[in-house]
């Protein structure tokens, strides 16, 4: 089992579209992350489209379910926390993250409230994109881009 302070924290703010979350969790297996959710889901945790995505990586996924984004925060309140949103004015890669930090990723259709972006403003990254008339990248690749940069940083322990 995962130590919460030995590998990357994947945060999902109220996350809305099952196949991205499945999609996450098989990237949080194969990444020795942890994923937290946090409440309301915009689907069933049995629903079978999550569990489509998620094939049979499970059984092997550390994950928790938090009510709400401060019961999260105030269970690790001496962790470290980055917020991935379009808004951010740093690139993911400016980013020296350490083990056990978190990334937190807002919902599909409109991404993190305004609220917890300004309480966190040094704390947001983003991955670089175009101008478009297009939102952002889908949730599930961000996610892997983030996720693969941090444990770059980690030196890829437990997968040479």
């Amino acid at each position: 089992m995962i130590l919460d302070t030995e590998n990357l924290n994947i945060v999902l703010f109220e996350p809305e579209i099952p196949q991205n979350t499945g999609n996450i969790a098989r990237t949080c297996v194969l990444t020795n992350s942890k994923l937290h959710l946090i409440k309301p889901l915009g689907f069933s945790l049995d629903e079978k489209h999550l569990k489509r995505a998620g094939l049979d990586y499970w059984k092997d996924l550390d994950m928790s379910l938090y009510d709400s984004y401060e019961e999260l925060r105030e269970k690790y309140k001496d962790s470290t926390f980055y917020f991935s949103t379009t808004h951010g004015h740093k690139f993911y890669d400016e980013v020296k993250f350490k083990p056990g930090d978190f990334v937190v990723f807002g919902r599909e259709s409109c991404g993190l409230p305004d609220y917890i972006r300004e309480d966190n403003a040094e704390n947001c990254i983003r991955v670089p994109m175009v101008k478009t008339s297009t939102r952002s990248l889908n949730l599930s690749n961000t996610v892997a881009i983030v996720a693969y940069e941090a444990i770059r940083q980690f030196d890829f322990p437990n997968m040479k």
